[in-house]
């Protein structure tokens, strides 16, 4: 399986038999330029423009934008209803979370999570590889939520986003904390910055293993 960063909430996962992309964004509102791309699945957290733009996606993708349990050319797809926000969706609605599993791989993407949800809810989520979680706060958990949340799920890999950037525009996302906010926690000061993920079950890492990718 290959992992590469899009940008903001979006990447390209690449299995054996399919090509995914996870949260898609508006150019204009994210700041980024999103990469020219293709895919037979898309899935999304929720319907704001800054994760929702299937459209620029190419191919003929199937979009996942609901809970439930899918599957389309061997890949498994779990989605999973949580809360944009603190208040149960009162503030900005529901997030999905979406589990992706192939290749005896398990992928989670956390969408825009407000909350770190409770233990009966990642008992239901069950054993996670590689874990996508947003860091930076404000719109989504923070830092430290984060980092609460992968001690209790202690996936193999985790690959913070949603966090700021300098190319992001400023005057929407300003105020999402610095990627350094979380891997600090872990005794990270300054991430080494990867072209993108190869992971393969036969080769699992006993430790859990912070990945920071680039954009592109």
């Amino acid at each position: 399986m290959e992992i590469k960063y899009l940008g903001h909430a979006s990447f390209l996962i690449k299995t054996k038999t399919a090509k995914i992309v996870t949260d898609p964004y508006d150019p204009q509102m994210v700041g980024l330029k999103f990469p020219k791309v293709e895919a037979e699945i898309i899935t999304v957290s929720h319907g704001h423009q800054d994760h929702n733009r299937v459209d620029l996606v190419g191919g003929s993708p199937t979009v996942f934008d609901w809970p439930g349990e899918f599957e389309k050319m061997g890949v498994r797809i779990f989605g999973f209803k949580t809360y944009h926000d603190k208040e149960k969706g009162a503030k900005r609605g529901e997030n999905i979370i979406f589990k992706i599993e192939a290749e005896g791989i398990s992928v989670v993407h956390c969408g825009d999570l407000g909350l770190v949800p409770d233990d009966d809810f990642l008992e239901k989520l069950g054993e996670v590889d590689i874990f996508l979680v947003p860091v930076g706060g404000f719109y989504t958990i923070d830092a430290s939520e984060a980092y609460e949340l992968v001690k209790k799920i202690e996936p193999r890999i985790i690959i913070p986003m949603h966090y700021n950037h300098p190319k992001l525009n400023q005057k929407v996302f300003g105020s999402l904390l610095p990627v350094e906010e979380f891997t600090k926690k872990f005794g990270i000061e300054k991430p080494e910055l990867l072209p993108k993920l190869v992971y393969k079950k036969e080769e699992e890492e006993e430790e859990m293993r912070i990945v920071v990718l680039e954009i592109g």
